[in-house]
């Protein structure tokens, strides 16, 4: 992978999108995203933004948290410069493009998903309660 075909897959899949290498901003499905990439260092990130992090009760960080083990799968929800997000990050060059594709589908649902089950996708890791629950 390169930003040139990154960039391919990204325009492909987007409603829209603007910028130039390494960095593009993008639309799907009205969810505003961000990829910045940094070949020299292997590096790449699609994220999206969700509400600003002064916003956030303690019971939706904690679900955030929980999360990230149980339902986000590939992408993680993180804060950065007062802002909740969801980030999927990967080295660039061995990325596929199913794992792009994937990685906005994931996106696109944890956004969509904040607030209620906080999922990227239909699987999930139970939880301690969970299994306990399925064993009785």
């Amino acid at each position: 992978m390169d930003n040139n075909i990154l960039y391919e897959i990204l325009a492909k899949n987007a409603d829209q999108i603007e910028g130039s290498e390494g960095y593009w901003k993008f639309e799907i499905n009205e969810i505003a995203f961000m990829c910045l990439t940094d070949q020299l260092h292997n590096r790449m990130r699609i994220i999206a933004p969700i509400t600003e992090a002064n916003d956030l009760t303690d019971t939706q960080l904690k679900k955030c948290m929980e999360a990230n083990f149980h339902s986000t799968l590939d992408v993680r929800y993180a804060i950065s410069d007062g802002i909740l997000w969801t980030a999927f990050i990967h080295p660039l060059q061995e990325l596929s493009e199913n794992q792009v594709i994937d990685a906005l589908s994931q996106i696109y649902s944890s956004v969509r998903t904040f607030g209620s089950t906080y999922s990227s996708g239909s699987l999930s890791f139970l939880t301690e309660e969970e299994r306990k629950f399925r064993l009785n």
